[in-house]
């Protein structure tokens, strides 16, 4: 028993498009200053990748050091246009029935006893074996229909009638197995279920993709997206994003501590502090009623900003330099 057409689209069925024009996304400055608006202080390149994405229907693979706000681009996207946002979390070992579906095993098993104890009833008046075969196909096919399909991210994305926000968060950590599978649903935005046949979108999502570049992404799937890297922010850029996220903190500890995150990230540390690691800081600031940097609360807050005992040494012996050339530069 196959599906209605009403609820699941197949190859023949138009797929609605999320390109048609948006008073949002008249151009690349409305999205900048829309993103502001909601706490997300991008860039012009990020801007721009956002609005091709849209109006060419493209995914986008956002690389970049992790904390820089990558994720935090897809959700404040669907904040901005008002969708769904759907999120997949990669990790190695991710299949199908974690992705896209999986059938209910205890329902269908349900309905099997319930089958068992109608057997009599649902034969009665079959002729041979052929007619009582044939009898119970029916029901087999009805085990592999809608009512007993358990959508994943993937698939419950792209049932979504008004459109989503599709967020493959951490490709990098996934198998090249699972990129493979992802090609179906990033050029024809449709997945293929074996018992079922080809579902289309009922209207296509706008999806982001995000790598912290722990390993190479495939030819095949780079090809299929826009690719923006998001790095570090210059110090205007991280200022204002500061500003925006804690706006307690008073410009002169803003201008410092954005400073001295500029110098710390020049140091060989294993693990160099991220923009959200830098909002945390400015908060714990502000908390700490800091009004300005100097050697003590630094020294009491450095593990908000390094995750790594090495690293917090390190910061420690460079201390004095980077306070000196804190004044020096604010």
């Amino acid at each position: 028993m196959l599906l209605s057409p009403a609820k699941f689209r197949t190859d023949t069925t138009m797929t609605k498009t999320l390109s048609d024009t948006s008073p949002l996304m008249e151009d690349a400055e409305t999205i900048r200053s829309g993103f502001d608006s909601l706490g997300y202080i991008a860039s012009k390149d990020i801007s721009t990748a956002v609005y091709l994405a849209y109006h060419l229907e493209k995914p986008i693979l956002i690389e970049g050091p992790p904390g820089v706000g990558k994720t935090e681009l897809a959700k404040t996207v669907s904040m901005y246009l008002n969708l769904p946002l759907v999120r997949l979390q990669c990790y190695e070992g991710l299949d199908e029935a974690k992705a896209l579906y999986e059938w209910k095993y205890g329902k269908q098993l349900l309905y099997t006893q319930v089958l068992k104890e109608q057997l009599g009833d649902i034969l009665k008046g079959a002729k041979g074996l052929s007619e009582s075969v044939e009898r119970l196909h029916e029901f087999g096919d009805i085990f592999y229909s809608e009512d007993f399909l358990e959508p994943r991210p993937l698939l419950k994305a792209m049932r979504e009638e008004n459109g989503s926000v599709l967020l493959i968060d951490e490709i990098d950590k996934a198998d090249y197995e699972f990129e493979s599978m992802l090609l179906e649903i990033l050029s024809d935005y449709q997945i293929s279920v074996p018992e079922i046949g080809t579902i289309k979108a009922a209207s296509k999502p706008m999806v982001f993709l995000t790598s912290n570049n722990t390993r190479d992404i495939s030819d095949a799937l780079k090809r299929r997206c826009l690719h923006l890297y998001i790095p570090f922010p210059n110090g205007d850029l991280e200022n204002r994003i500061i500003d925006s996220r804690v706006p307690e903190a008073s410009d002169k500890l803003r201008d410092q501590l954005v400073e001295f995150i500029q110098q710390l990230r020049g140091l060989d540390l294993k693990k160099s502090p991220a923009v959200s690691e830098t909002i945390d800081w400015a908060r714990a600031l502000v908390l700490l009623h800091a009004d300005n940097l100097n050697k003590e609360v630094v020294e009491q807050t450095l593990n908000v900003i390094l995750k790594f005992e090495d690293d917090i040494q390190t910061a420690k012996s460079e201390l004095a330099a980077l306070l000196n050339s804190v004044k020096k530069n604010t």
